[in-house]
């Protein structure tokens, strides 16, 4: 079976949740999913979830805390950069049927690692290997080499009326 590199973006919510239905399913169907998040280096309810019931699949974070309200250090760039490498040796290795990289177009976005460092792994894949890449600010390159693109569009949203993150609904 073909694999294709899928890309989930946009300003609205449920660009990861979209990306974990997806490995819950492939998960379901037999499949091995390894899943990288960039960014993200909090414990997830979904990391919960995942190592509690979904042990077939790998989950790893590649961020070290949430620096989005500041700007990265170069221990965030650090992290991000091994990461990436990380997952570019395991998207050759063939082991995973599908990778998903969760955050990496905002990693793209802050400069952590670069359009062209990205795109440069997502085409070294084996031909079977499904790809999902998840972020707001999808850059144009990357939406050009993808086979579908999905943008979340945020019509309403109660963070607006000072509704905080909740665990278990967005963290």
């Amino acid at each position: 079976m073909k694999g294709f590199i899928q890309v989930y973006t946009g300003n609205g919510k449920g660009k990861t949740t979209a990306a974990l239905g997806l490995a819950l399913r492939a998960f379901g169907a037999g499949k091995k999913v390894f899943i990288a998040q960039f960014i993200k280096g909090m414990p997830y309810s979904e990391i919960e979830s995942v190592h509690k019931f979904l042990p077939g699949i790998t989950i790893k974070q590649y961020g070290l805390d949430c620096f989005i309200v500041n700007q990265p250090t170069e221990k965030d760039i650090n992290a991000a950069r091994y990461g990436l490498s990380e997952v570019s040796k395991i998207i050759i290795s063939g082991d995973y049927d599908l990778i998903i990289l969760d955050e990496a177009c905002i990693a793209v976005h802050y400069n952590l690692f670069s359009v062209n460092d990205l795109i440069s792994v997502l085409t070294s894949r084996p031909a079977a290997i499904e790809i999902v890449v998840t972020g707001r600010y999808a850059p144009p390159e990357l939406m050009e080499i993808a086979d579908l693109v999905t943008e979340m569009k945020e019509i309403k949203h109660y963070y607006h009326q000072g509704v905080q993150a909740r665990k278990g609904i967005e963290f």
